[in-house]
Formats: structure tokens, C-alpha cells, sequence
């Protein structure tokens, strides 16, 4: 059975959906890979897993795929300016790190220094995803900054910060923990 839906409803329907922002990085043979992305979420807490979406024709893919490594950097509100350059195609690959405080991980990757937190991860699975590559990776460290605090978000093809109420998971259903 196929199934048309038209694009520009997909589209939008997904741009509602607001994510937070990450870098991800990968080295590959001293060179280093990044790209900006918002298809990052955690899969499982025992064992440490997460994923990513690469799209297939970005230069990161090919990189990422035979790497096995990768970094994300979930950004604070501070990295704008470098999600915005990552997300940048055709940016010069050689000198694309000049200009963003950055270190190098454990595994040798590049962690941005504008970051809440970040994870350095091995690739345990790759899943075709039609136009795009799942790669699910194992959390081989991590850390997180306390003393930033504001997310950077993504909504409607449009840069935001979060505005805390003060309901919590905790408290909007009958006030229990």
C-alpha cells in the first residue's frame, strides 16, 4: 500500500515539534566532521545508548559511518552562532573549528565548549531511514556544565530559549512526586 503525503504538511507538521540543538563531531583520519543537528534523542539508559540522523549526502555521513565515533554537544543558548555555522554547507572543512571554542574528548573528538553537556559515543547500530542514516551509539562518556543553564531550542526554522513555568512532570498531575 503507498501512501502520499504531501511534503510541505510533513514539513511543517514536523517544524512544530520543538528539539534542542547539538553539534556532532567525528575525526577521521585528523580530520574533523561536524554538522548541526536537531535529530538527537536519548534511546536507552541501561546500557547508555543514543541516536542520531545523518543525512546521506551531507560529508559528515561517509565520515561518521567509518569513524565508529562521534561526539554531541548539546548546545546553551551561547552556541547559536556555532549551530548556525555547522549548519552551513560548503563551509571550509580544514578551518571550520578556527573561530568556536572547542577540546578534544577521550575518544579524540571534538566537544564544543558552548555546550550544556556533551556525550562521546561508539556506533553500536546503523538503520537505513530513506534520505537519512540512524546510527544508534553507545555512551562512552559524558559530562554536563552546571554553570549554563539555558538551552538553545529549535522551532519553526527559527532559533528560542525556554521559558520555565513552574509545573514539572512532577507536579501537573495531582501535585505528587
Amino acid at each position: 500500500m503507498t501512501v502520499t503525503v504531501d511534503q510541505s504538511a510533513f514539513r511543517g507538521a514536523l517544524g512544530r515539534f520543538a528539539s534542542g540543538v547539538t553539534v556532532v563531531t567525528t575525526v577521521l583520519d585528523g580530520v574533523d566532521h561536524a554538522m548541526t543537528a536537531s535529530a538527537f534523542t536519548s534511546v536507552s539508559l541501561d546500557p547508555p545508548l543514543v541516536l542520531i540522523c545523518s543525512h546521506k549526502t551531507n560529508r559528515f555521513h561517509d565520515a561518521v559511518l567509518e569513524s565508529g565515533i562521534w561526539g554531541v554537544s548539546i548546545l546553551a543558548e551561547e552556541g547559536i552562532d556555532a549551530s548556525a555555522w555547522f549548519a552551513h554547507k560548503g563551509r571550509p572543512l580544514e578551518t571550520q573549528f578556527d573561530e568556536i571554542p572547542h577540546r578534544r574528548g577521550d575518544t579524540g573528538v571534538v566537544l564544543l565548549e558552548q555546550s550544556l553537556s556533551w556525550l562521546e559515543c561508539r556506533t553500536e547500530t546503523v538503520v537505513d531511514g530513506g534520505d537519512h542514516t540512524i546510527l544508534i551509539g553507545a555512551v562512552v562518556g559524558a559530562g554536563v556544565r552546571d554553570d549554563l543553564d539555558d538551552p538553545l531550542l529549535y522551532y519553526r526554522s527559527h532559533y528560542g530559549t525556554i521559558v520555565r513555568l513552574p509545573a514539572s512532570e512532577k507536579t501537573v498531575y495531582g501535585g505528587q512526586a
